[in-house]
């Protein structure tokens, strides 16, 4: 009998921003572990190390994919480590992994897979990310986002 598949949440947002938007990442990556889901990211600082390190302390598990070709550049919080040499491409390969996504603030790199998880018809949640349509669900609140995300993910199975 096969088994059920974990659900994936992609956390994407800033490489580097300030301690209180790693704290929140954290928040969304430890909701995510504590409910069975597995955290993805682009495995480098920022917004993802907060998002893997809340994961990891859950005892959840994390997926990094990089956009180098060394598994020494990820985070420490990231168990499985992806180098892909694609550069920013890599964030189609994250967010392809993922089964829902949480967005927080970034720039171009965030905007990217923002867009391709609404192309991938994903389902988006910003943290005070880019505004882009109507398709993504707003939240203040990072657990909230991550508690939506998880929901959304199971319903996209069913």
């Amino acid at each position: 009998m096969p088994t059920q598949r974990k659900i994936v949440v992609a956390v994407v947002g800033a490489g580097k921003c300030s301690k209180k938007l790693r704290d929140m990442a954290a928040a969304t990556g430890e909701y995510i572990a504590q409910h069975g889901g597995i955290l993805v990211c682009g495995g480098l600082g920022g917004v993802m190390e907060g998002a893997a390190r809340g994961a990891k302390e859950a005892g959840g598990t994390t997926i990094g994919i990089l956009p180098t070709e060394s598994k020494s550049d990820a985070n420490e919080f990231i168990d499985l480590v992806i180098p892909t040499g694609f550069g920013e491409a890599r964030n189609a390969v994250v967010i392809n992994s993922a089964d829902a996504v949480v967005a927080f603030p970034g720039k171009y790199g965030t905007l990217s897979e923002m867009a391709f998880a609404l192309k991938a018809q994903k389902p988006l949640i910003s943290v005070g990310a880019w505004k882009l349509g109507d398709e993504i669900k707003h939240l203040d609140d990072p657990v909230e986002a991550a508690k939506l995300a998880m929901e959304l993910a199971v319903e996209r199975m069913e």
